[in-house]
């Protein structure tokens, strides 16, 4: 399966079996699915009616090179040998021609020209065409057999007429050209399949492992089970998700996620497939097999998403249904009208009606959507951007309102240290300093924040002694002998009393009306200082924002569950045009409801989880950070797989790219068959000009589509 005039022939004999809406068809990967349980017999009838099309095919079977796999390659080797035997035919023939009758005879178009070539010119011609229409012919009797006129047909009719007023040039031209148009539509097919293929490439082909003896060997990934230990020396490639179990290292996650930026691994850490192991030795206990790895499970995904066709797609279908017959008739009207009301010549409108049979083939329209499609794809997925089908590729062009979560996407979505206030003539640092020492064993994710903030800062941290930690109200511990504690406001009162001055309490409501938590740091009866700790705004957010409103989008709304306090802060910061907070899971679709209502196409980025059901509500669900959550890949729409809120504007602008290409590719090819169609009805038009521009535009259509798979790898 090679071409959409095949998709659309199986539609014919397979859909009365199953049931037309039951059938999808993935035309990079040459599969054929139908939706529902189906019996051996059911199977047996499917078969059947393949084979009623001129096709063969068998169950598909995930990541097996099966018989019928190696004989269509074999078959695609012959076709390729037949086309490049043709083309050396033509060439061969036109050259003796040329020189017994001269280029101006050959290539003049009256029909007065001697009645045929010489006996070596007709032979090459003859088996130039033969081996064009090698498996040309076959498809076109079926087509006439179902009295269903496709482009096969159309080509063999054409060949024919052009043999039949003895245009042996122009016939073998013709051949030779739709076998080319052919063989480019599957090479091209085939490209976009080996782009798709490289994504997993990345990943190794083998795994050293560690047996339950201690002995390291090399076995091939798919034989190694969950729960083995893999060693990964440095500088290698991750073969398998895992979870590190020893050894520290950096790992470039660029090849899954598009971060240029080497991320930190160490004990506990997950790591993925096909990601790269920087300067340290590292073990992991593998998480998945290798048919499951998040890099497959991609690939996996992109492959399938090629069959969820993108309106453009859709239309493109449509229009070629309704474009073949409408110019069929035109070219039986151009044969009969001229010569029956204006007296014109039979033969001279007849080599201009096949002319027409030839513009009436829609290969480069055909092919121009498919390849862009599962080009963009491709190209999203190496930017670390999982889009799930080519209807949703096309939709972040046209969106005009994004609802943002506040946690996770417009914040980091972890505590942070926001703001250091020594009091007492101490210094931020000191301050610091106490509250690491007094935190230094806590895994209170308050704890984690200020420990990081000393460790950015190059503070020496030297944990407290004696710690006490007192539920629900902060931790006492002794530092040099004295005693130092941590504590939320409240235990300020109960530590305290009445003995807190207005200052602090000045500095406390203010970092409440910011919508942060004002951790208290003491010593003694005395208080040093306060630390307002917040879940801080991305660093990015804000440029983000601007970027988004830039690229035409009107309105920017947040959607949290969060206080209004920490809320409107962030919105402040970020530039979000509406913010609505305190929200439960159903207001938000509310809240989504209402944004669709007035702008109409929203999309909705959040975590993919506990947005879902506004994600679903909204026109295109967008999930942020999802290489760790299987749920995100599964129900977002598009998942971004880095923890990146970039890659919204760029999805935006590389959606909108694919469209331009797209639109690019249907008015060339259109162009083309418009300007052919005038010349023909003028009497100005050649067969082999027609089929020339035809497999030009085929190719040149092609070409433009597969550019979008290395487009724009840079993230601005």
């Amino acid at each position: 399966m090679d071409c959409g005039d095949e998709v659309a022939v199986l539609k014919r004999e397979v859909g009365p079996v199953v049931g037309l809406e039951k059938l999808s068809f993935d035309l990079i990967n040459g599969r054929m699915s139908v939706a529902g349980a189906t019996d051996a017999l059911h199977h047996i009838e499917i078969l059947k009616a393949v084979e009623r099309t001129g096709m063969r095919a068998e169950l598909w079977k995930e990541g097996v090179n099966s018989a019928g796999a190696q004989a269509e390659q074999r078959r695609r080797r012959i076709q390729a040998a037949l086309t490049i035997a043709s083309g050396v035919l033509v060439v061969a023939g036109f050259a003796i021609h040329v020189r017994a009758s001269g280029l101006a005879a050959v290539l003049h178009e009256s029909l007065a020209r001697e009645a045929h070539p010489p006996f070596l010119a007709m032979l090459a011609y003859s088996l130039a065409i033969l081996s064009a229409v090698r498996y040309v012919a076959p498809k076109a009797v079926l087509a006439a057999r179902r009295l269903r006129p496709d482009m096969n047909l159309l080509m063999i009719v054409a060949v024919a007429g052009a043999l039949g007023i003895g245009q042996w040039f122009e016939a073998a031209t013709v051949a030779f050209f739709f076998a080319l148009a052919l063989a480019l539509e599957a090479w091209s097919l085939g490209r976009a399949r080996r782009a798709v293929a490289a994504l997993m490439d990345i990943a190794p082909d083998s795994a050293r492992i560690r047996d339950a003896a201690g002995v390291e060997k090399d076995v091939p990934v798919a034989e190694v089970a969950v729960g083995t230990q893999v060693i990964v020396p440095p500088g290698g490639k991750i073969p398998l998700d895992g979870r590190v179990v020893a050894g520290t290292s950096a790992v470039d996650q660029a090849p899954i996620t598009g971060e240029s930026v080497p991320v930190t691994v160490e004990q506990g850490a997950t790591v993925f497939a096909g990601t790269i192991n920087g300067m340290g030795a590292i073990e992991l206990i593998t998480t998945r097999p290798a048919s499951d790895t998040t890099l497959a499970r991609i690939v996996r995904m992109v492959g399938e998403a090629q069959s969820k066709r993108a309106p453009t797609e859709q239309w493109v279908e449509r229009f070629a249904r309704i474009y073949t017959p409408v110019v069929m008739v035109l070219a039986l009207a151009v044969f009969l009208v001229p010569p029956l009301l204006l007296g014109g010549s039979w033969a001279a409108w007849f080599y201009q009606a096949l002319v027409l049979l030839v513009i009436a083939c829609p290969c480069a329209l055909v092919i121009s959507t498919p390849v862009s499609i599962v080009a963009g794809l491709t190209g999203a997925a190496r930017q670390g951007v999982l889009v799930k089908g080519g209807v949703h590729l096309e939709t972040p062009a046209r969106i005009t309102a994004i609802a943002m979560d506040k946690t996770g996407t417009l914040t980091l979505g972890r505590p942070k240290v926001i703001e250091l206030i020594p009091l007492g003539g101490r210094h931020e640092l000191e301050l610091l300093a106490v509250a690491a020492a007094i935190e230094a064993r806590s895994e209170h994710p308050i704890a984690r924040a200020i420990l990081d903030a000393a460790a950015e800062r190059g503070v020496d941290v030297v944990p407290a002694k004696s710690v006490t930690a007192l539920p629900g109200k902060g931790i006492v511990g002794v530092i040099d002998g004295r005693e130092a504690w941590v504590g939320s406001p409240g235990y300020l009162g109960e530590r305290l009393g009445n003995a807190a001055d207005d200052a602090l309490a000045v500095q406390l409501h203010r970092i409440a009306g910011a919508g942060l938590t004002g951790i208290v740091v003491g010593e003694a009866e005395s208080v040093i200082g306060v630390i307002a700790v917040g879940d801080a705004m991305r660093p990015e957010a804000r440029q983000i924002v601007a970027q988004l409103h830039k690229l035409g989008i009107a309105q920017i709304v947040m959607l949290t569950g969060d206080g209004r306090a920490p809320a409107e802060a962030i919105a402040r910061d970020t530039g979000v045009d509406e913010v609505h907070s305190e929200l439960l899971p159903e207001q938000k679709v509310q809240a989504i409801e209402r944004l669709v209502a007035q702008h109409g196409l929203v999309a909705m980025v959040g975590d993919g989880v506990n947005d879902a059901p506004a994600m679903a509500r909204s026109g295109l669900g967008i999930a942020m950070g999802a290489i760790g959550s299987d749920a995100a890949i599964e129900t977002a729409d598009i998942a971004l797989m880095q923890d990146d809120l970039s890659r919204l504007p760029w999805l935006i602008r590389h959606s909108r790219a694919t469209l331009a290409v797209i639109r690019q590719n249907i008015g060339f090819s259109l162009g083309i068959k418009l300007v052919f169609a005038g010349l023909t009805l003028l009497g100005m038009a050649s067969l082999w000009g027609a089929i020339a521009a035809d497999v030009g535009a085929s190719l040149l259509v092609v070409l433009n589509g597969m550019r979008l798979v290395g487009r724009d790898q840079r993230v601005r």
